[in-house]
């Protein structure tokens, strides 16, 4: 880059140094970009990504305290901080090692009195955001809009009752896929913070889920006519900001996508905060989207199971990481998706150096799940037992099930002929000893 301010000051590039002990937390001890595992390289597996809101645009404030993190790009008036915190940004992204971030358009620059000014200022900040990519060989890795945070959008934006309201989330998703193309977005994510209910008294769910739909198709048809090459990407979350969300969890967003026949233009970005406060277990709607072909990302994150709210905290548990690894690499990697890190520094950890130990901390957490995954299929004894395990597919009456070819009338007919079935262990005890063998 250019000579510029440099706000990072005292931290240099981060080096990987596989032999740094434990007290070394500015190097990386597990993720070496270049080291190739199962014909790739760890960067392309992994493809890393920052999202800007959490890490350049975060405060510390919570509903119970004021800021607590102060970062100098944040003086100024709103466009100077704007183009300060980009500056901050790609010094970060670039002393980090990663090739890609995330943005919501309001993050990028700050909201007008119109939607004409907002677009100004879109525009003015992306430039920059342009030229930063070109001299630095940093993308993004997707775009998203901000269609909940302004008081327009407090009943919802694609599912408002209000046509006007629809029309202005549409207006600003136009200018968001405008500005993916500028920038050479790999994919755009659409996440409803607000489409879903407080309470089904004054709401109508059937409209609502079509009138979403439309709004999707609308912006399938304009991601065609302006030639953008990017993936589509839905994240599911079961609640917070609204009591009900409509993209609850991942089997909840493909139901509705094949229902509106969207399917085959949208995959899934999950985040396993999210995935955990639907109930689920961290890996299980990576797993389900991922069975289904519909993961297209992992917004890579953590939060804690004995609270009601999303923590967003960086990944650190190396059997979750483990799981997800495992999965992303049976299905042959991301590709154009990543991990991004939606996570943020708690608000106690106010230095500057903390934003980089949380960032190295999970990416050495994910380098060491992919290695332990790699490590589970090449050794091949779980996938085995796994395979051995459904082997009555394979054959006679199973394999006609597998083709779906099968009829009752052969099913009544095997079980005259065969009789009760035998009962056999499921070995959970055994499979689960053996995973941590890996770990």
């Amino acid at each position: 880059m250019s000579a510029q301010e440099e706000f990072f000051t005292g931290i240099p590039k981060i080096p990987y140094s596989p032999s740094a002990g434990p007290g070394d937390v500015l190097s990386f001890k597990h993720y070496n970009a270049e080291e190739v595992v199962m014909g790739k390289k760890m960067e392309d597996w992994l493809r890393f990504s920052v999202c800007y809101w959490h890490s350049f645009c975060g405060t510390g404030a919570d509903p119970f305290g004021f800021p607590t993190l102060y970062r100098t790009w944040n003086e100024g008036t709103p466009m100077e901080s704007a183009k300060k915190r980009l500056q901050a940004a790609f010094e970060f992204f670039t002393k980090l090692g990663v090739k890609y971030y995330t943005f919501h358009d309001r993050d990028m620059a700050p909201e007008g009195s119109t939607l004409e000014e907002s677009n100004r200022n879109l525009d003015e900040i992306t430039d920059l955001a342009l030229q930063l990519q070109n001299q630095t060989g940093v993308k993004v890795l997707w775009v998203t809009c901000n269609l909940f945070a302004h008081p327009r959008y407090m009943n919802g934006a694609s599912t408002n009752p209000d046509c006007h309201v629809l029309a202005y989330a549409g207006a600003q998703v136009k200018k968001g896929l405008d500005i993916a193309k500028k920038l050479g977005a790999e994919n755009f994510v659409f996440w409803g913070g607000r489409e879903g209910f407080l309470t089904i008294h004054n709401t109508d769910v059937a409209a609502e889920l079509k009138h979403m739909a439309n709004f999707f198709k609308m912006a399938v048809k304009y991601k065609e006519k302006i030639g953008l090459k990017c993936q589509f990407l839905i994240e599911p979350k079961p609640k917070e900001p609204c009591k009900h969300q409509y993209d609850y969890d991942a089997m909840s967003v493909i139901g509705f996508l094949r229902h509106y026949g969207l399917e085959s233009h949208f995959k899934l970005n999950i985040e396993p905060n999210h995935t955990t406060l639907a109930g689920h277990s961290y890996e299980h709607d990576v797993v389900m989207a991922s069975a289904l072909g519909m993961l297209g990302s992992v917004d890579s994150n953590t939060g804690s199971p004995d609270l009601g709210w999303d923590t967003d905290q960086f990944p650190m548990d190396i059997r979750n990481t483990t799981l997800v690894m495992k999965t992303i690499v049976e299905q042959g990697g991301l590709q154009p998706g990543g991990l991004n890190f939606d996570a943020k520094v708690r608000r106690e950890s106010t230095d500057l150096e903390d934003l980089f130990i949380a960032h190295i901390g999970a990416m050495d957490a994910f380098a060491r799940g992919l290695r332990n995954a790699v490590r589970i299929i090449e050794d091949g004894l779980i996938p085995g037992m796994v395979k051995e395990r459904y082997s009555s597919f394979s054959h006679g009456i199973g394999q006609k099930v597998e083709e779906g070819s099968a009829t009752l009338e052969e099913m009544e007919a095997f079980i005259k002929q065969n009789g009760e079935p035998k009962v056999t262990s499921g070995k959970q005890e055994k499979y689960e000893t053996i995973f941590n063998h890996y770990i």
